[in-house]
């Protein structure tokens, strides 16, 4: 097989982990706002968004590691990581981990927009096309669905830890002494 062809594959990996969180982050910036506001759910989701930004990239780590898995040695760790420089930058999105990046929720957006490129590179080539490959677009759509179920889910989970801890930290009683 062609090396080009997991390449894609691996593109495509990165796109179902990735791409949907513009949109995501689109719709927390104009629902939530970077205002303060009366609801403390409203004032805290837009600050959450880079932590669940780690969180999916976190999931990525794991992935990958689960497809290396059994043979950690540098081939298999070349042949499945292909192309080296994309999987890298996914990798990236665990610097959102640390407070001091996380406070700058858009380097996680400038970051995310490399992968919905790829998404909207694929969609452009194939209306450019004279024969367009309705299995790839829907192959796209399908990914980005996943992309932004993930996300959404990721946020979902980021949101309910921050509003847990807060809870068990504001009460005074942990041990019931």
């Amino acid at each position: 097989m062609n090396d080009s062809f997991f390449e894609y594959l691996h593109r495509l990996e990165l796109m179902a982990f990735f791409s949907g969180y513009p949109l995501i982050y689109i719709l927390v910036f104009f629902i939530a706002g970077n205002q303060p506001s009366q609801s403390k759910l409203k004032g805290k989701l837009f600050s959450l968004l880079p932590y669940s930004y780690a969180l999916v990239g976190t999931l990525y780590l794991g992935w990958q590691l689960r497809n290396l898995y059994p043979v950690y040695s540098m081939e298999n760790i070349k042949q499945v990581l292909q192309p080296a420089y994309l999987t890298g930058w996914g990798l990236l999105t665990m610097l959102c981990w640390i407070p001091a990046v996380a406070k700058k929720p858009m380097l996680s957006l400038l970051h995310s927009i490399v992968f919905f490129y790829f998404l909207v590179r694929d969609i452009f080539t194939q209306l450019r096309a004279h024969a367009i490959d309705e299995n790839m677009v829907r192959n796209d759509m399908n990914l980005y669905t996943v992309s932004l179920l993930l996300n959404v889910g990721c946020l979902i989970i980021i949101t309910l830890i921050y509003f847990l801890f807060i809870r068990f930290k504001g009460s005074k009683n942990f041990t019931g002494a």
